[in-house]
C-alpha cells in the first residue's frame, strides 16, 4: 500500500475500517506531478504543467473555441450518457481523417468521456479486474498507478521503455508472454513523460509483440492513450494511432482508443474526451454492446458529460478556420521543440551533466541527471534557480509546452548548473 494511503488511514483512525479495500488504497498524489507543480508555481521558469502557453505566457487557445463562450441555451440541457450524437459522429469522422488506416476498420462510435483520465478509468472498470496484470513501459504517467493499481486493484508490470535509443519492443513481448492468461497493455504515444512516439520501424515490432502473445493464447486488451495525438515533430515517426492495427490484429486482442480535444485542441479545462472499441471480426451488435457498457459506466458515476463543453467542441470542430488555427498552435510547440534541438546541439558539454532521453513529439522531454539524484536536482532548481520541473521514474521532465523560446536556453543551462552544484 502506498505510504500516502497509509498516512490517510492512520489519520482516520477507527473510521478507516469503514473504507472498502479500494478506499483504503486510495490517496491524493501530493508528492507526484500535482504536488511538484504546486511547489514550482512562483518560479521564473515553470516547466511542470501539462498544458500549453503562448510566448507571452497566456493560454494557447484557438479562436474558434474562445469565440464559443456565448452559447445557445440548448447547451445547458442534458446530452445523455453516450454523449452528444452530432459530436460523436463528427469526432469519428475526424478520427478517420487523421488516421486513414481506420477506413478499413469496423469499430464502435466514440462514447464521450470526461477527458482522457475518465476514459482510462472506464477502461479499467470494464476490462481490468482485481489481480489482472497491467503491462506498461517503465516510463509512464503516474496516474496509471492510481487508476489501475490503487482504485482497481490490478498488478502493474513494467517493461524497459528504451534500448539503444529505440523503443524496446522485445521487452514488451517478454512482458506480454509472462505469467497469466490475460494482459491489459497501455501504450501512450506521444508518451508522457518522455515525449516519444514510436518510429515507422518500431511500430510494426510493437504490433508483432502483441500478436505473438495472442498467438500464444493470451487475451490482450490494448489501451491506446492517444492524449497527445498529432503532436509529432520529426520525419520517420509513426503518424497514426496504432488502434487500426490492433482492432484488426487477432481474435484474442481487443483494442480501446482514448482520445479527445483536451491536448489535441488545447482545451484542457473543457474535459471532453472519447472512448472507442474495436476487435477483429466484431459485429455491429457487439460494438454497440461495448458502447452501451461504456455509457453505463458514465451513467453510474457522473450521469453524463458536460453539455457546455460538448457543444463548444462541436462548434469549434465545425468552424471553417479550425484546421488553420490548429496548425498555427502546433507551429508554436514545434518551434520550441526545434529550439531545444538547437540548444542541445550547441552545448555538447551538457552531456556531462545529464543524458537526454529519446523524444520527438508531444508536450515534454526528459533528461537523466548524471551522478546525482533527480529529486535533489529538482529541489535545487527551485531553491537556487527559480526553475520548476517534475521528477518521474528518476528522470527530470521538462514541459516545453509552457516555456517560451527565449527562456529555453536558460532552462537547460539551469539544469546543467544544478547537477554540477550537487556533484561539487
Amino acid at each position: 500500500m502506498n505510504q500516502l494511503a497509509k498516512q490517510l488511514n492512520q489519520t482516520l483512525g477507527p473510521m478507516a475500517e469503514m473504507l472498502s479495500p479500494a478506499g483504503k488504497r486510495l490517496y491524493f498524489p501530493y508528492e507526484g506531478i500535482l504536488g511538484q507543480g504546486t511547489e514550482a508555481k512562483k518560479c521564473a521558469i515553470n516547466a511542470t504543467i501539462g498544458m500549453a502557453f503562448e510566448e507571452d505566457g497566456s493560454p494557447l487557445v484557438m479562436k474558434c473555441f474562445a469565440d464559443r463562450m456565448n452559447l445557445d441555451t440548448k447547451a445547458f440541457l442534458y446530452v445523455g450518457s453516450f454523449g452528444l450524437p452530432a459530436l460523436r459522429e463528427t469526432w469519428k469522422n475526424l478520427q478517420i481523417k487523421k488516421n486513414p488506416s481506420l477506413k478499413r476498420v469496423s469499430y464502435s462510435d466514440p462514447v464521450v468521456t470526461n477527458a482522457l483520465t475518465h476514459g482510462l478509468r472506464i477502461a479499467a472498470e470494464l476490462f481490468a479486474g482485481r489481480g489482472d496484470t497491467v503491462v506498461i513501459p517503465d516510463l509512464f504517467w503516474d496516474n496509471y498507478t492510481l487508476i489501475f493499481g490503487e482504485a482497481c486493484g490490478c498488478a502493474l508490470e513494467t517493461f524497459n521503455t528504451f534500448k539503444n535509443g529505440a523503443f524496446d519492443a522485445d521487452a514488451l513481448k517478454q512482458a506480454l508472454l509472462g505469467k497469466g492468461d490475460k494482459k491489459i497493455l497501455i501504450l501512450n504515444f506521444p508518451n508522457n513523460p518522455t515525449g516519444y512516439t514510436a518510429t515507422l520501424e518500431e511500430a510494426p515490432k510493437i504490433v508483432a509483440a502483441v500478436k505473438a502473445a495472442a498467438d500464444a493464447g493470451k487475451k490482450v486488451v490494448v489501451v491506446l492513450d492517444d492524449a497527445y495525438f498529432g503532436l509529432v515533430y520529426e520525419k520517420g515517426v509513426h503518424g497514426e494511432s496504432l488502434f487500426a492495427d490492433f482492432a484488426t490484429l487477432h481474435g484474442n486482442v481487443l483494442a480501446v482508443k482514448l482520445d479527445g480535444s483536451t491536448k489535441e485542441d488545447y482545451v484542457w479545462g473543457l474535459r471532453v474526451g472519447f472512448i472507442s472499441f474495436g476487435f477483429k471480426g466484431a459485429t455491429a451488435e457487439q460494438l454497440k454492446a461495448l458502447e452501451a457498457k461504456a455509457a453505463g459506466d458514465v451513467r453510474s458515476c457522473v450521469s453524463n458529460i458536460t453539455s457546455i463543453g460538448q457543444h463548444m467542441v462541436l462548434g469549434a470542430l465545425s468552424d471553417k478556420d479550425y484546421g488553420k488555427q490548429k496548425r498555427e498552435k502546433y507551429a508554436v510547440l514545434k518551434k520550441r521543440y526545434m529550439t531545444i534541438r538547437k540548444i542541445l546541439k550547441a552545448h555538447p558539454e551538457y552531456a556531462e551533466s545529464f543524458e537526454v532521453m529519446p523524444f520527438n513529439s508531444g508536450y515534454f522531454m526528459c533528461v537523466k541527471p548524471i551522478g546525482v539524484d533527480a529529486e535533489k536536482v529538482r529541489r535545487r532548481l527551485i531553491e537556487k534557480y527559480s526553475t520548476g520541473t517534475v521528477v518521474l521514474s528518476g528522470l527530470i521532465r521538462l514541459a516545453f509546452s509552457t516555456v517560451p523560446c527565449e527562456k529555453l536556453p536558460t532552462l537547460f543551462a539551469n539544469v546543467a548548473a544544478a547537477v554540477k552544484d550537487l556533484r561539487a
